[in-house]
């Protein structure tokens, strides 16, 4: 069981509540161990099983909130 740290650039968030959002979504992706968001940094540091989840499946789940994460 390997645990991985993936820090993703995310824009578009504006406030605290964007924040939630996108702990909230990665916390809740199969195979995430924990995630924080920085609003001021642009962004998002997971933990995460690399067995269970890839770093573009975390990457996806945050696009899907209506974010952008580049490449």
């Amino acid at each position: 069981m390997a645990t991985e740290t993936l820090h993703l650039t995310v824009r578009g968030m504006t406030c605290a509540n964007c924040v939630r959002s996108v702990e909230r979504k990665l916390s809740f992706t199969p195979g995430v161990l924990g995630a924080t968001v920085d609003l001021e940094g642009g962004r998002a540091t997971v933990e995460y099983e690399s067995s269970q989840v890839k770093p573009e499946a975390l990457a996806e789940a945050i696009r899907q909130l209506g974010y952008e994460v580049p490449a």
